[in-house]
């Protein structure tokens, strides 16, 4: 006698279609995400001065607007704008790139100050006595110095690639607005104006958002600069340069930068008073402009949840580098700010916040 079965439960195949779906769906998405991580991986001597015109573009804007506002002809305006840039970036890339070579000039000639701090660690300071030979014995400064040339690379190959991004960004320049004008023109009037009202908002609210962090990490790098000059220590401008980068990167960048440039100041002048007091004013001037001045201009602000920054930090870090995580935070923040306009994307604007 054949045993009979048990029909299946009301709904039970609808629920197996569900789940087929969702598991397919999660399984194309992490497909679609490792292809897009695998083509930014390959693609970054393309994509990155891309995404530095882009950055840069957003810095230049109010100055176009400004222009423009002024009655100067567009092509008048854009011209100013790219010449101010070109100047900008070629002084910029000749100071940063003249400061990394001379650095890497003078670093094997501090490996004689460094026995010499090594023995007065051992010896002790005041009640305190340190085992650190064995640990500064490991540093080689010859080696550092080739990584950072190595890093700079030929001084022509670093001015194409300040070419290349100047190129990128004269075309950003030069199509200002006329995206806008596209999506008229292919969209219906309805569609065309909620598109438009979104794209708008987007770009005020990351232009507002680049433009300000750039002036406080400027206003970092500038203080940074101006008490390493004073204190006497070397390469104080390279210090400040590295202090305005870092302060992109929230909570990690500016601990570096001041861990850095203190113990550089602490091997250099060989007394821990200097060191404490360049700890104390550039920390302290630095919480200053993080804590009152940042959120008194940004108004509102990102909210971005920390392990989303981490998440972003890493993520980025290993694609690209230390430009990557550079850029990681404002590309993160420029994607929030995009779904916070969307009204479809808010829910993961708000999973992207604390």
């Amino acid at each position: 006698m054949t045993p009979t079965r048990n029909p299946p439960a009301p709904g039970a195949k609808e629920y197996d279609l569900v789940d087929r779906d969702r598991f397919l769906g999660a399984a194309v998405a992490a497909l679609v995400l490792f292809a897009a991580a695998a083509f930014l991986k390959v693609a970054k001597p393309f994509l990155f001065p891309i995404l530095l015109a882009v950055f840069f573009s957003y810095i230049l804007d109010p100055a176009l607007g400004f222009l423009e506002k002024r009655r100067f002809p567009r092509p008048a305006a854009a011209a100013v704008v790219l010449l101010l840039a070109f100047v900008l970036l070629y002084l910029l890339g000749t100071l940063v790139y003249s400061s990394g070579k001379t650095l890497a000039t003078e670093l094997p000639k501090y490996q004689q100050r460094l026995t010499e701090l090594s023995l007065l660690l051992d010896k002790g300071v005041g009640p305190f006595h340190l085992d650190v030979s064995s640990v500064l014995e490991k540093i080689d400064f010859d080696r550092a110095a080739a990584l950072i040339l190595s890093g700079l690379g030929p001084f022509l190959a670093f001015v194409l690639k300040l070419f290349l991004v100047f190129l990128f960004l004269g075309v950003i320049v030069a199509g200002r607005g006329k995206g806008l004008a596209r999506v008229r023109k292919i969209f219906s009037p309805d569609q065309a104006g909620r598109i438009t009202a979104v794209l708008a908002a987007t770009n005020s609210q990351v232009r507002k958002y680049l433009v300000i962090k750039t002036a406080i990490s400027l206003g970092t790098g500038f203080q940074v600069w101006v008490v390493l000059v004073i204190f006497g220590v070397d390469f104080a401008l390279l210090f400040g340069f590295l202090a305005f980068i870092l302060n992109f990167i929230p909570y990690i960048g500016s601990i570096v930068a001041a861990v850095l440039r203190v113990s550089f100041a602490f091997f250099q002048l060989g007394t821990p008073w200097a060191p404490f007091w360049i700890l104390v004013i550039t920390v302290g001037l630095d919480s200053f402009l993080a804590s009152f001045v940042e959120p008194r201009a940004m108004g509102q602000g990102l909210d971005l949840s920390p392990l989303l920054v981490l998440f972003s930090f890493l993520f980025w870090g290993w694609l690209w580098g230390l430009p990557g995580m550079v850029l990681a935070v404002p590309f993160t923040a420029a994607v929030k700010i995009f779904c916070q306009n969307v009204p479809g994307l808010r829910p993961i604007a708000v999973l992207m916040s604390t």
